[in-house]
């Protein structure tokens, strides 16, 4: 199933879902669709595997000039997933970089400084949508946590 059961339905819950994120901040393919529940007759395993791309698919059917942020999506690298060099590319990273998103020297962003931590849960209950994926480290001191 390369594409999700109900596009438009599907593309339209992720579009609303890319409007909140805001100035400043990236969201990924896969938090955004963490916060989609699996369409009906979809199961969580497959789900699981496909849903970041049907969200990839649905960014890249944003309607032109219909104020969505799409530059605000990335993938869970902290890249930007169109081509490099590509004019979209360049057009996406100039776009967060306006807006004050940083790009280390291997193109990436930190999600600990930049990671978009959802819309508010009244909004995500109101649409009856899930709890984003967190992303980042859970450590605010950059260490990783330590299990011994």
């Amino acid at each position: 199933m390369y594409n999700p059961p109900d596009p438009e339905h599907f593309n339209q819950t992720v579009w609303l879902i890319a409007a909140q994120i805001p100035e400043g901040k990236v969201s990924t393919y896969g938090q955004i669709a963490s916060m989609i529940p699996p369409p009906e007759g979809t199961s969580p395993v497959e789900y699981d595997r496909l849903a970041a791309r049907w969200v990839g698919g649905s960014m890249k059917a944003t309607p032109a000039g219909s104020g969505i942020p799409w530059h605000r999506v990335i993938n869970s690298q902290g890249k930007i997933s169109l081509p490099p060099g590509s004019a979209g590319a360049e057009e996406q990273r100039a776009l967060l970089e306006i807006e004050g998103v940083v790009f280390n020297d291997k193109g990436r962003v930190d999600f600990n400084v930049v990671g978009w931590e959802g819309p508010p849960d009244d909004w995500l209950l109101e649409k009856h949508l899930l709890p984003p994926r967190r992303m980042g480290k859970a450590s605010d001191s950059g260490e990783q946590i330590s299990l011994f």
